[in-house]
């Protein structure tokens, strides 16, 4: 591992700014820390509220993220307060919570992290703790002490597995205090801390341990094929495999996501596909985690589903059924075996599904959540593959796994997560959705907490609208695919994209349309047909696709047709447009009436003159429109704004907000509706 530290950076830092330098090499390194995994903590002087220097122990707030660490992200205590505790021989985790509330600078401040006693009962200026890949192939390789010794000699000291707390804390502080010549401590099943006399000492302390580690389980593996081919199979092709994925992906995610809303992820890489192939990897993920951090986000173990042809598609759901439920029982069972009842059982569903032949899905109730399990269990499959070279694997027992997972200063962490939108967890596509109704439709379902698919004929409109949406709401909560609406291997692609981004779809906005102009008479069919083509037709593909998707989750899910005033109101010189869009219309009528039973609604938004963005709206429809009411060009948006009976300018965001209704919870109960945005128009009143 590379030592990133650069003195000429450093160089005149205080203790503080030192602390972030050293916590973002630290988790800028994939390998050391996941997710909020890992703790970094320096010992200096600070003023208190009066002003007087006191001695403090600043140390990473709880759930922060040492990649992007600031320095509001750590927490100052007293550190004479703190220290003061190693002579007590015991302290239950809220009373010890409780006790750091009153040790901190600022009480108003962010909960420190759930190991700061460790950080303080170790008398150096600077601690380092890691989940280094490396060093937990080690200690859980059968005989973690035995590694350590021919890896570091009197370097390292192992120390037994404890859940993190008093108890560890100060077995770990009396190693550092007692054992001269010791420079970093092995957790059991946990990972690495090293210290030193600033936090430039401690960082390249740890990497010159977690280096060692890996050059020992270089050495250990060479010639040794851990994931060797066995019965599991996989299909011919790449292609093939992504399509029997894109087909089960709502089985699954309906089958995981009974009890809340989430997505999927999934992931068929090289490394994923091989220990799906090897004879040894139903035993190796069957036997538990690589480290108790892990396990909130991936539980236990993963579910793994084997079946004889990986080809078969009727057979793999059946098989994705059983599983899950058996998985369900399982958990079910083990919570019962270990728990006192205090806390309630956290849902039973797998959060890692392997498929020999297929990939790996991981779940969770966002695609960030989704992608936390994801990253740690790719991480798990590099540890499994070090420790069986090194020994043979090996993890938690039950129960310290289950105290693991259902520990409270864990689960404390989970609830610091920001407040979810009212569409969490779900995906919507919508079409048309690179700009006017369509985007202000994408920006306000993202901003509502769904997951966008930006489905557009100008793709690269759509993928700067997608970048756009990430860069607000956070990574994977937008993508972008090309789709005219008007080819149905183009819409079918576009759907089996949200598959397999995110494991099936819950909401579809059918969006996109053309507005073609003139007399009827004057009309050729194939503007005509055109207009057909994108105003029916369109719809009937998206909604085709998007219903059968939603049956197969069986989790309900929610059309929204974007129609026009002048479905009730048609205009002059709008002939292949209204009809058009009145025959869309009755289509969302009759998917209303074929879908009830499945939970699946269908609803239609009927808006009126929304000019921004808008390509419909073009320079030849502004100049027919304004010539069919004899004012000029330059008048007509406030012409339309004047026709209305609010005297109001309708907007895509006001669209947006009624499409955000009939997506949502709120309009549980409602379908076959159509609502008009249109100010007011007394001959477009529904009837």
């Amino acid at each position: 591992m590379r030592n990133l530290w650069n003195d000429a950076e450093t160089s005149g830092m205080t203790d503080l700014d030192l602390l972030v330098y050293q916590s973002r090499l630290v988790g800028a390194e994939a390998s050391l820390v996941l997710w909020g995994g890992g703790n970094t903590s320096v010992k200096t002087t600070l003023p208190d509220f009066r002003g007087r220097d006191t001695p403090a122990l600043v140390i990473k707030s709880s759930g922060a993220d040492l990649k992007t660490a600031r320095p509001e992200d750590f927490t100052a205590l007293r550190l004479d307060d703190v220290a003061a505790l190693f002579d007590r021989d015991d302290m239950p985790d809220e009373e010890m919570a409780a006790y750091l509330e009153h040790c901190a600078l600022d009480p108003g401040g962010r909960r420190p992290s759930i190991e700061t006693l460790l950080h303080a009962f170790i008398p150096a200026a600077s601690v380092v703790h890691s989940h280094s890949d490396a060093v937990i192939s080690l200690t859980n390789s059968g005989d973690p002490r035995a590694a350590a010794r021919a890896v570091y000699g009197h370097q390292a000291t192992v120390v037994e597995y404890l859940r993190p707390g008093f108890r560890l804390s100060k077995l770990v502080g009396s190693v550092a205090r007692d054992e001269s010549g010791c420079s970093g401590v092995v957790l059991s099943n946990h990972g690495l801390v090293t210290w030193g006399d600033d936090p430039g000492e401690a960082y390249q302390r740890h990497i010159d341990l977690v280096t060692r580690a890996e050059e020992y389980a270089a050495s250990k593996a060479r010639g040794k094929t851990v994931f060797a081919p066995g019965k599991g199979r996989r299909p011919s092709s790449p292609e093939r495999r992504r399509e029997v994925a894109a087909a089960l992906a709502p089985v699954l995610r309906g089958l995981v996501c009974r009890t809340s809303r989430g997505v999927l992820r999934y992931d068929d890489s090289p490394g994923v596909l091989d220990l799906l192939a090897s004879e040894n990897g139903p035993r190796l993920t069957g036997i538990g985690p690589a480290t108790p951090d892990h396990l909130v986000h991936t539980k236990r173990v993963p579910l793994w589903v084997d079946v004889k042809d990986p080809e078969d598609i009727p057979d793999l759901r059946d098989a994705l059924g059983l599983g899950v439920d058996r998985f369900a029982r399982a958990y079910e069972d083990w919570y019962r075996r270990h728990s006192d009842g205090t806390i309630p059982m956290r849902d039973p569903y797998p959060r890692v599904v392997l498929v020999p032949g297929v990939g790996m899905w991981t779940a969770g109730k966002d695609a960030r959540a989704a992608s936390i399990a994801w990253d740690m269990y790719r991480h798990t499959i590099d540890v499994l593959a070090s420790a069986e070279t090194v020994g043979s694997y090996t993890s938690l027992s039950e129960r310290d796994a289950f105290e693991a997972e259902y520990w409270a200063m864990e689960l404390y962490k989970l609830s610091l997560a920001p407040g979810e939108g009212p569409l969490a967890g779900r995906v919507a596509l919508v079409t048309g959705g690179a700009h006017g109704i369509g985007e202000g439709i994408c920006r306000r379902l993202a901003a509502a907490g769904a997951h966008v698919v930006v489905a557009d004929l100008d793709a690269q409109g759509a993928a700067d609208l997608a970048e756009d949406m990430v860069r607000s709401h956070g990574p994977a909560r937008a993508m972008a695919c090309r789709m005219d609406v008007t080819r149905e291997d183009d819409v079918s692609a576009a759907f089996d994209r949200a598959r397999l981004a995110y494991g099936g779809l819950d909401i579809l906005v059918s969006n996109a349309g053309i507005a073609p102009v003139g007399a009827i008479d004057r009309l050729s069919l194939e503007e005509w047909q055109r207009a057909f083509d994108v105003n029916t037709t369109g719809h009937f593909l998206a909604a085709r696709e998007a219903v059968r998707i939603m049956r197969e989750q069986a989790t309900g899910g929610s059309l929204v047709f974007i129609g026009t005033k002048n479905v009730p109101s048609p205009g002059k010189d709008f002939g292949a447009y209204s009809a058009s869009k009145a025959a869309e219309v009755q289509l969302a009528r009759v998917l209303a009436i074929e879908n009830g039973e499945f939970g699946i609604r269908c609803n239609v938004v009927n808006p009126d003159a929304v000019f921004q963005g808008s390509n419909l709206w073009s320079r030849e429809v502004r100049e027919q429109r304004a010539g069919a009411h004899g004012i000029g060009v330059e008048e007509i948006e406030e012409f339309y704004r004047q026709r209305n009976l609010l005297r109001e300018r309708v907007t895509a965001s006001d669209v947006a907000e009624t499409v955000l209704f009939l997506a949502g919870d709120g309009s549980a109960k409602t379908t076959g509706a159509m609502i008009p945005v249109d100010g007011g128009l007394r001959d477009a009143f529904p009837r």
